[in-house]
């Protein structure tokens, strides 16, 4: 079987003895043309890009999350805007990994087995889906896995060392592991130190397994983070494309600089 872009960009970033960075984004903020552009520019950093569905009850969001949110609702974004940008991001780099992060009753309310069709037709490597739990997710994963569609497990430090064996069993090309109980953004209250200690032992339920970190990752933390197999950055490029909008400069600039910042740590 071949191998999917995620799975590939796991080996190409461990053969350069680095984690993968990811990079978070919501779709449509603060414009559907910016938020191509910004894709388009971060990917040239990011190994793996994550484009959120823009959600008006995010449960799992912070406050600068949300707001990326509430601006691209704002301005009128559809989910078949958010298809469309992948699409054209898609044709733009064909190898370059998405990821679509959102909530299970937006996929509900559209028709799952339509919306997984949706993503195959636009090139979608990967989902997210927030709310959509081990076990319930079963029938689901298993729907995206016959298009070819990694399904994406989350893991917190409250998952008991059984649940873990079988999220980990049922899990596809990625596992993402949430740093610390709070919402995205939250200031890093655990060590980097006890949260690579967490994580390595998820990670030895199974080596295969690639497994990222998310959930509170900044300029600051990310370096102490680099044995992971993946980081996640998602809040810090939400709040600088808020602060560029705010100040009126160059957002597809600011947010790219970061992003290659982010890499520079941990090269």
């Amino acid at each position: 079987m071949n191998k999917s872009l995620i799975s590939q960009t796991f080996s190409k970033t461990k053969n350069e003895n680095r984690p993968a960075l990811l990079t978070y984004t919501v779709a449509g903020d603060n414009t559907k043309k910016k938020s191509l552009e910004i894709l388009k520019s971060i990917s040239n950093y990011a190994d793996i890009c994550e484009l959120g569905f823009p959600h008006n009850t995010p449960i799992a969001d912070g406050g600068q999350i949300q707001t990326s949110a509430h601006r691209a609702i704002k301005n009128g974004i559809k989910i078949s805007d958010v298809f469309s940008i992948v699409s054209q991001f898609k044709k733009f780099k064909k190898d370059k990994p998405i990821i679509l992060m959102g909530y299970y009753n937006i996929i509900y309310q559209y028709n799952e087995n339509k919306f997984i069709n949706k993503c195959k037709k636009s090139k979608v490597d990967g989902l997210i889906v927030v709310d959509l739990p081990h076990p319930e997710n079963k029938k689901f994963a298993l729907k995206c896995k016959k298009k070819k569609i990694n399904f994406i497990q989350l893991v917190s430090p409250t998952t008991s060392k059984e649940r873990l064996k079988h999220i980990i069993k049922d899990s596809h090309d990625m596992i993402y592991y949430i740093s610390m109980l709070s919402t995205t953004g939250g200031k890093l209250k655990v060590a980097p130190r006890k949260i690579l200690k967490e994580y390595n032992k998820i990670k030895l339920l199974d080596k295969t397994k690639n497994i990222v970190i998310g959930f509170g990752i900044t300029e600051k933390t990310i370096k102490s983070l680099k044995k992971a197999d993946g980081l996640v950055v998602g809040s810090a490029i939400c709040r600088e494309i808020t602060k560029s909008i705010n100040r009126r400069q160059n957002v597809v600039t600011n947010v790219t600089n970061i992003v290659r910042k982010l890499k520079n740590k941990i090269k």
